[in-house]
């Protein structure tokens, strides 16, 4: 007895070791967490760089050379249309105009001279004439007249009577010239004096207007409100009128030009909203004011271009942006988080579905319309359904996960309020 008791103790262990040795090892479950798949609306976004330009610029070119008498402006002046900017040298443009003032003055006397004096002066004695040679017609037809009778009655010769009709015919001749230049001067003659003056007038005034444009011009007034961003003179050097004598912009809106593959241009409408982002500003909104109907012939891009406010003046032309433009909002799209999309060994794009054992299986997916935080998924999953956002990677096919409760955190993801370990201690 005291021999087998011993023996059947180890026969006892030896059998609990092998029973524990036959029991499986506990199934690993995955903690994760999900979103449903969801139909919802999406945007379509194209993102691009670009470099800004000014809503308007004007580089001012002076109309006359002449050497620059003073500047009313430097850099970084706002300045209003129409305000004067620089003043040139014109103290002989001064001369010359005031010389052609007179020359108009004189020409204006002139024509009013013409019109109210001589002319009718030549009228009244062309009149003159008309009435004296009518009552010379009239004597002579009475003395015809009278002859005419008396050489009826056998008191006159012949002659006499001839000699009357000589007479009538001569004083007829005269009333007629002399009518016929009563007549030109009255139709013709006057218009044509007249006329002449008033066109030595109009000359005289063409190139006194002149004068005065040459004055005009050696005032440089802004063409557009805006910022003076460039001045190169200084004042007494020579303004030429090949070079500007300075540049205004207009910075209160910004223009974004963008060049783009027509693939992605023929999506984008005229009035389209974007977003305008630079290195260290706030991103501001703007929309899309022209796609450009043809390409450029060398790059075969597109040109498009976005326009944003530009509040403080913050963004400046010639700077470097991204530009970020909704082509086109899609509705009843289905859509994932992105960060339910992954690659398999494969490459294939694909997402991870837990079923209602919560059981992930790995789907094949097609990728339609990308956002940021949001994807379109085209094939492959159904409205629904879950699919894994945190913890799918290096997930297998079929194992068995854990959907965590809201606010829950990963293992190994610490609260970012709560201090390491080391750090307590210390």
């Amino acid at each position: 007895m005291r021999t087998l008791a011993p023996l059947a103790c180890a026969t006892l262990a030896v059998t609990s070791m092998a029973c524990h040795k036959a029991e499986p090892p506990p199934e690993a479950v995955a903690p994760v967490q999900v979103s449903p798949v969801i139909k919802g609306s999406i945007r379509l976004i194209i993102n691009a760089d670009a470099v800004l330009f000014p809503r308007d610029q004007a580089n001012i070119m002076p109309k006359i050379s002449a050497p620059v008498r003073r500047f009313l402006v430097n850099r970084g002046d706002h300045v209003k249309q129409g305000q004067l900017l620089a003043e040139l040298e014109n103290r002989d443009l001064v001369a010359a105009a005031s010389a052609s003032r007179g020359q108009y003055e004189q020409a204006q006397s002139n024509y009013h001279t013409t019109a109210a004096a001589t002319v009718p002066e030549q009228v009244t004695k062309a009149q003159a004439d008309v009435d004296a040679a009518k009552e010379a017609l009239d004597a002579a037809r009475k003395l015809l007249e009278s002859r005419q009778q008396l050489f009826k009655e056998g008191a006159t010769p012949r002659k006499l009577v001839d000699e009357a009709q000589v007479q009538y015919a001569q004083a007829k001749a005269n009333f007629d010239t002399a009518l016929q230049h009563l007549t030109a001067l009255q139709s013709v003659g006057k218009q044509e004096q007249v006329r002449s003056a008033a066109a030595q007038v109009q000359t005289a005034k063409g190139q006194y207007d002149g004068a005065q444009a040459q004055v005009a011009y050696s005032e440089v007034r802004s063409l557009i409100t805006g910022v003076v961003t460039d001045r190169p003179l200084y004042p007494g050097e020579m303004a030429s009128t090949s070079a500007p004598l300075l540049t205004v912009m207009d910075v209160s809106k910004v223009v974004a030009r963008i060049n783009m593959s027509q693939d992605q241009a023929k999506d984008i409408p005229v009035g389209a909203e974007a977003t305008m982002t630079a290195p260290d500003t706030e991103p501001v909104s703007g929309k899309v004011i022209i796609v450009s109907p043809a390409t450029d012939q060398n790059t075969t891009t597109v040109q498009v271009w976005v326009q944003a406010d530009n509040p403080g003046e913050h963004l400046r032309a010639g700077q470097s942006v991204h530009v970020s433009i909704v082509a086109e909002v899609i509705d009843g799209a289905t859509v994932i988080p992105a960060a339910a999309v992954q690659a398999n060994a494969e490459g294939e794009t694909v997402v991870f579905v837990v079923d209602d054992k919560d059981v992930a299986h790995e789907r094949k997916v097609e990728i339609g319309v990308r956002e940021p935080e949001m994807v379109q998924v085209t094939a492959g999953v159904e409205p629904g359904e879950k699919v894994i956002t945190v913890g799918g990677v290096g997930l297998e096919d079929k194992a068995k996960v854990r959907i965590m409760k809201p606010g829950e955190k990963p293992a190994g993801e610490k609260d970012e309020k709560e201090p390491d370990e080391k750090e307590a201690k210390n």
